[in-house]
């Protein structure tokens, strides 16, 4: 067998059925993850990731809080995070993986990778830049609700694998229009710039004024509101809702650390307060639902070498967390799977400059320096009011609650200028070393595994593959995510030669096939004067000039 060849077959074991993967049963402590689905009868499955950490931040969040966490409480297992094209994921890629089941490219979001660079021995499973269905577009194929809750844009890498098909992470206003017409029933987060044409702006309850960024000319928020959506964008219109169909943007970019709300958004609700809002508004459906949750900013800290920032959204992901499992032990047929996406920064409980007297280390050691610590590095920047020196080292004293010195300052000018990273960046980075028992590895992804939490259910045994999550969550749904790729993407021009894609000046694509208009990244069509409603997408691949749509669509048009 060629290295990383991925293998999915459905065997008859023991007179059950198994999930064969690479050959190998998937095993639930004794059980396949089908015979576990089937006896237990999942009614709602709940994923949530907490981007870009491992183990050590768990670790380091449990000391700091003085107790254990939520998901020390929950079964465990291994993960392999390598993308397509790297043994070292980035977050498109790793949440396609593990929304999908496919493994893709750097950047790319729901669907296949491309050939030209693949890791040595690696076989795809999708065909490059052809979309594939993620577990929320099975969910809702079965008619369950669905959901979406993040701390970032709702257009960020990983929401974004899970509700669109596009080949660049970056293009947010593209991925918002996929997320608009996949009609999500619930999506909280940030990013409302990208709901409103350039040179407009919305005004926000509190009185706030967001810009809007789109460039086509589209309002995507009067879309929303035509097909009976409420909008609401802070903490108390949120709390305020009781049924229905919403988008809640709290911000007009990103939501603040959830250690920064105090001071930055007083508006803006928490994770847990989202995840609660969304859980109450999604198990109001008798069909069950699927919801998505991402601790997305345990990432970007990280990034940052920033542990208090880390720290505090990790246990800020984990107060979900607990939301989550309360509400799958009162409910019983809830499954919760959680599950970082890689590690970022690489930190560890220790560094060089600690080797010497590790085994001497103390609690106070390792938390000291933290309690005093009130907001990330970003903030402490945000508070200088200029860029000198005295600025810094008064910010620091007063918002992190260390006396560094003029030396310290020169370390971290020294770091930004040589490094090439911002004064958050250099400042934490150089502060940790100095003044803590935390050491990082980078400032980017780091390629071990990491790993899974699982409540509601047993956990894998040993280390499994990402793309394996994906199928573990359509299992408990009872769902298969190749036969709803294949009812939703059918390639076009296997079909039919005889269409054509139209623009109307301003990058809005219309497929014209058979007498009927498709709009691109939209989910209907018009025909003989009639608008009509389809399961999914129709999803324009520019790297191919492929066009992929619904079989439903095919099927009234007689092309099948």
């Amino acid at each position: 067998m060629k290295l990383f060849k991925r293998v999915m077959k459905i065997a008859v074991v023991a007179g059950g059925l198994t999930a064969m993967v690479g050959g190998h049963a998937l095993a639930y402590h004794g059980h396949s993850w089908l015979d576990h689905a089937h006896r237990h009868g999942y009614k709602n499955v709940i994923v949530m990731i907490p981007d870009g950490c491992d183990e050590a931040v768990q670790t380091a969040a449990r000391w700091y809080k003085g107790e254990d966490l939520q998901v020390d409480q929950m079964q465990n297992a291994a993960v392999k995070n390598h993308m397509a094209n790297s043994v070292i994921t980035g977050s498109a890629a790793a949440a396609t993986a593990f929304a999908t089941g496919h493994k893709t490219t750097v950047r790319f979001l729901g669907v296949g990778p491309r050939t030209d660079d693949l890791l040595t021995g690696f076989e795809p499973t999708a065909e490059p830049y052809a979309p594939v269905a993620s577990i929320l577009e099975a969910a809702k194929l079965k008619g369950m609700a669905t959901g979406i809750a993040v701390t970032s844009r709702v257009t960020h890498a990983t929401p974004a694998a899970f509700a669109c098909h596009i080949e660049d992470r970056g293009w947010d206003n593209d991925i918002m229009e996929h997320m608009v017409y996949e009609n999500i029933d619930v999506v909280f987060g940030g990013g409302a710039r990208h709901l409103i044409p350039s040179g407009e702006s919305y005004t926000t309850s509190f009185g706030d004024s967001w810009e809007g960024e789109r460039e086509d000319g589209e309002n995507l928020m009067q879309v929303l509101t035509d097909r009976g959506y409420q909008f609401v964008d802070s903490q108390e219109t949120m709390e305020s809702l009781t049924s229905g169909k919403v988008w809640g943007l709290f911000d007009d970019s990103h939501m603040q650390p959830d250690i920064d709300r105090q001071y930055f958004a007083e508006n803006e609700p928490s994770l847990a307060d989202m995840v609660g809002k969304a859980i109450e508004l999604l198990s109001q459906d008798k069909d069950g639902f699927f919801l998505m949750v991402e601790g997305s900013q345990v990432d970007w800290a990280g990034h940052n070498n920033d542990p208090i920032y880390m720290i505090t959204d990790f246990i800020a992901f984990d107060d979900a967390v607990k939301v989550a499992c309360d509400f799958a032990d009162e409910d019983g047929r809830t499954l919760v799977l959680a599950y970082p996406d890689h590690n970022t920064g690489g930190m560890k409980i220790g560094h060089y400059f600690t080797s010497m007297g590790y085994t001497e280390t103390t609690i106070e050691d390792l938390v000291d320096p933290l309690l005093g610590m009130k907001m990330s590095a970003n903030g402490v920047v945000a508070m200088m009011g200029d860029d000198s020196d005295q600025a810094l080292i008064g910010s620091v004293s007063e918002n992190w609650g260390l006396a560094i010195t003029q030396e310290d300052v020169d370390e971290i000018r020294a770091y930004q200028e040589n490094m090439g990273q911002s004064l958050s960046y250099s400042m934490a980075a150089v502060i940790s070393k100095n003044y803590t028992a935390i050491g990082w590895t980078t400032h980017g992804h780091n390629g071990e595994t990491v790993p899974v939490w699982v409540h509601g259910g047993d956990a894998p045994v040993g280390t499994i593959d990402n793309t394996d999550l994906a199928k573990i969550a359509a299992d408990a749904m009872k769902t298969d995510l190749d036969r709803v790729s294949a009812k939703l993407y059918v390639d076009l021009s296997e079909v039919t030669s005889d269409y054509e894609i139209v623009d109307d000046g301003l990058g809005n694509l219309t497929l014209k096939v058979s007498g009927a208009e498709l709009p691109i990244s939209k989910d209907y069509m018009t025909y003989n004067g009639k608008t009509i409603q389809l399961p999914g997408l129709t999803v324009y691949a520019p790297a191919t000039d492929k066009v992929y749509v619904s079989k439903k669509a095919l099927r009234m048009l007689c092309l099948l």
